[in-house]
């Protein structure tokens, strides 16, 4: 009789593969997103709008992408994943495809404003915060961090890419390169996303083998179960504290730096092509920003991580309008490192907060919490642009968000992890 020796062969958990589909939808939305900022200035030049009308365009955009976000959620609990996220994307090839026809900039405002800001808010952090919730036990700060991440790689990809095809071929060039995109993910995401561990016979990463997750079997109306939980969220002070924050945070990267960067600098002498790249490796250090806020927000009180980034983003945005210059110079240089690295930290300490003062609602609480955060975006999306039109620079705009932020800062620390008033 044969004893055989030989050790069990591990198999890679199945979250494992659901995150990495999730983190290339969420790279994509991010791609898709950052966009407008690229075709600001070709528009202009084309059509003679004012940078205050379709900044109009974005602010729609960013809006939709933030207050779809907790119906999304919900969506996502009555239906799944799967079929939410794939059909976020062929709104996203639609909006993207149709702006070659655009003769109009209200056609602007639907295309991009409304087509592209549904598919991307149904796309949004949500679908990360989702996948962590159902997906992990294990390693949920550092999963939602690198989720998170997603979104810069996307920047990183994208933005170079876009803004040379924008200069050369032409921004309609662009605009189908994302629609092709969009169209190429969606069939990857339909095939090899699943929304729950039951679905495919296993538990959560780290749960326990006995605690089976089966889908949920409610019937409650997708709609009515985001307000509710905003409702109730409502009533507490945290909720208002994690939203008011959240929506400087908005204000202070996707609106401001995401949108008005490149028309900024192109407005001291800096190639477009150049200003995206800076933009893109922004991107780069943001990646490694948002995955170590994903590891500290296991072991430190994310409402400190979420103190301290908010601070020292507001003091590097109060020294920016003294950076900008024709040329890339060292000063600009270290602002890109420093403040990429605090792009999108603030997500996975907030993700984390919500998930501990509301539990399992703590998804669809971020889902409105992130929706302030895009009405923050909004909000100085147009403002940064009304800004340029009056007084000729975006300075104001510059300074008003680093002190909005430091204001975050205070906001944030105040924090108790508790629902009380």
């Amino acid at each position: 009789m044969t004893l055989s020796t030989t050790a069990p062969t591990r198999r890679l958990h199945r979250a494992w593969f659901v995150a990495a589909v999730a983190f290339v939808a969420i790279l994509g939305a991010a791609g898709f997103r950052a966009t407008p900022g690229v075709l600001i200035t070709p528009l202009q030049e084309e059509f003679g709008w004012s940078a205050g009308t379709i900044s109009l365009a974005v602010s729609i955009n960013l809006v939709l992408y933030g207050l779809t976000a907790p119906f999304a959620a919900a969506l996502m609990d009555r239906f799944g994943m799967r079929r939410v996220v794939s059909l976020a994307l062929l709104l996203i090839a639609a909006g993207s495809g149709l702006t070659v026809l655009m003769t109009a900039s209200w056609q602007l405002l639907l295309f991009w404003g409304v087509l592209v800001g549904l598919g991307t808010g149904s796309m949004a952090l949500v679908f990360a915060a989702t996948v962590v919730d159902r997906w992990f036990v294990r390693h949920r700060g550092l999963v939602t961090g690198v989720l998170t991440a997603a979104g810069a790689t996307g920047q990183l990809i994208f933005l170079p890419v876009l803004a040379q095809l924008a200069e050369g071929p032409g921004w309609r060039f662009a605009s189908l390169t994302v629609s092709g995109a969009a169209l190429a993910v969606a069939p990857f995401v339909w095939w090899l996303l699943r929304d729950h561990p039951a679905d495919v016979g296993t538990t959560a990463l780290g749960a326990e083998p006995s605690a089976v997750r089966t889908a949920p079997a409610s019937k409650v109306n997708a709609a009515v179960r985001a307000v509710t939980v905003l409702a109730s969220a409502a009533r507490t002070r945290p909720f208002w504290l994690l939203a008011g924050g959240f929506a400087i945070c908005g204000a202070s990267t996707n609106g401001l730096v995401g949108t008005h960067f490149i028309p900024a600098a192109h407005d001291h002498g800096m190639a477009e092509p150049v200003a995206a790249g800076l933009l893109a490796v922004i991107g780069i250090f943001d990646i490694a920003g948002t995955i170590a806020s994903g590891w500290l927000s296991d072991r430190v009180d994310p409402k400190v991580l979420l103190g301290v980034y908010y601070a020292l983003r507001g003091l590097s945005l109060m020294v920016l309008p003294s950076l900008f210059a024709a040329t890339t110079e060292p000063s600009m240089l270290i602002f890109i490192v420093f403040y990429g690295l605090d792009w999108v930290a603030t997500v996975p300490p907030t993700v984390a907060l919500c998930r501990r003062i509301y539990g399992a609602d703590g998804a669809v609480v971020f889902g409105w919490v992130f929706g302030s955060h895009q009405v923050g975006a909004a909000f100085a999306a147009v403002a940064a642009g009304l800004t340029r039109d009056h007084l000729g620079n975006y300075d104001l705009a510059w300074y008003g968000a680093g002190a909005l932020c430091l204001l975050a800062a205070g906001m944030s620390m105040a924090i108790v992890h508790a629902r009380g008033r």
